[in-house]
């Protein structure tokens, strides 16, 4: 499949693409983006485009669905649909995301996700989305309790990056629920 471009009031969101790779690589040296997410540490400009690459073949085998989130030209951060599961139950996938220091308190990743998740719902069908985050990252939990994701757990050592393993938060949306935040045990 072609990669889909999405666009809100302030935001355009396209499939990171070559001339990315330096955005990608500088953004991906803040300390809090390994610390939270998969991403490797230290970051380098292979990592980079080899991340580019695994993008294009995502849309390519519909896979992984991920886009660069742009602000007035710049790109501020990803968000991306992965290990998307379609069987005859329906489909299914996990959000997953990262922004910029400068770009993140504005609503920016908030906005970016609501348009991912209409996608997903109204243009892929998507029955589910799940939502995981490395325990104690609050920032993550918020926004996805903001988009109406319903916590589901912690779970103990279930998350595993570069780094080795991570007690996780897990939270799912259906493409039924009212998108209305509720409370999460693990947030006040």
């Amino acid at each position: 499949m072609e990669p889909v471009v999405l666009r809100t009031d302030r935001l355009e969101l396209r499939a990171p693409t070559a001339s990315d790779v330096d955005a990608i690589e500088a953004a991906c040296q803040d300390p809090e983006i390994p610390r939270w997410t998969t991403v490797p540490s230290p970051y380098s400009r292979e990592h980079a485009e080899g991340f580019v690459e695994l993008t294009a073949t995502g849309w390519a085998e519909e896979g992984e669905f991920v886009w660069s989130i742009r602000a007035d030209g710049e790109l501020i951060g990803m968000i991306g649909l992965h290990h998307v599961n379609a069987h005859p139950a329906g489909t299914d996938a996990e959000i997953g995301f990262w922004m910029v220091a400068e770009a993140r308190g504005h609503g920016y990743l908030s906005e970016a996700a609501r348009e991912v998740i209409d996608w997903a719902f109204a243009d892929r069908a998507m029955v589910r989305l799940g939502w995981r985050a490395v325990a104690g990252n609050v920032a993550s939990a918020r926004t996805a309790r903001s988009l109406g994701f319903r916590y589901e757990g912690f779970q103990r050592l279930a998350l595993t990056s570069p780094r080795g393993r991570d007690d996780g938060w897990f939270a799912g949306l259906l493409a039924t629920d009212d998108r209305t935040p509720v409370d999460w045990p693990v947030l006040d």
